[in-house]
Parts: structure tokens; sequence; C-alpha cells
């Protein structure tokens, strides 16, 4: 679940990762500089008010910072607990030696690539 202060936060870590003042990443997007001021992050009655997807998706194409950028910067405050997986070419798939008789990889020529198979938010 993605909280308002995750959302800010990261917001602001972006700004931090290319440069920019806290007001930077608005005004590079063609946005009101004062878009994501933290003035403008509640309300007179206490709501709370979040960046639309168009804002972030213009300062996303305005700092180049994926989406994927964005969501690790969300994501910052938990941990990834990742395992090792192998991982083989399609093309020397096919090849004899490379899967055992279960269908599990077998021999040599395998890389291994982390594998996400679980997040942990701090708050848990």
């Amino acid at each position: 679940m993605l909280t308002h202060p995750q959302i800010w936060r990261a917001i602001n870590a972006l700004a931090v990762r290319h440069g920019l003042s806290p007001s930077g990443p608005a005004r590079l997007a063609g946005l009101d500089p004062t878009t994501f001021n933290k003035s403008k992050r509640d309300a007179a009655n206490g709501k709370l008010r979040w960046p639309s997807t168009e804002s972030l998706a213009k300062v996303l194409a305005a700092t180049g910072a994926s989406l994927d950028e964005f969501t690790a910067l969300v994501g910052e405050g938990c941990a990834v607990r990742t395992r090792m997986v192998p991982l083989i070419g399609m093309a020397q798939a096919g090849n004899a030696g490379f899967f055992d008789d279960s269908g599990f990889p077998a021999g040599a020529g395998w890389e291994d690539i982390a594998f996400v198979h679980r997040i942990i938010w701090a708050s848990q």
C-alpha cells in the first residue's frame, strides 16, 4: 500500500537525486513551481493532498527518471528479499545437458540472477 508520506518522500528524494531544489522537479516539468511545496501537501481542513499521476508523469519525463526508479524511492524503508535463480539464453536451453531428468537446471553455462520474492515494509 502506498502512503502519503512515502509518495512525498520519494518526490523529495527524486529532487535530491537529480540535484534539484524541492521546487525544481515541478519547475523542470513545466508545472507551477509550488506544486510540490510542503504547504500544499495538506489542505486547511486536514485532508491529505496527493500529487496527480499527470504531475508525477511530467516530473519523471522531465528528470529522465523511470517509474522503476520512482517506485524504488517510494519503497525506501523496506527490505527486499531476493534469491538467486538460474538463467540461460533461449538458444542454449534446447541443447542437451542443461536440464536434468526432472527438468531442473544442470550443467555449466548458467548465470545467476536475483529474483525478488518478498518485500518487507519497515512498518510491519
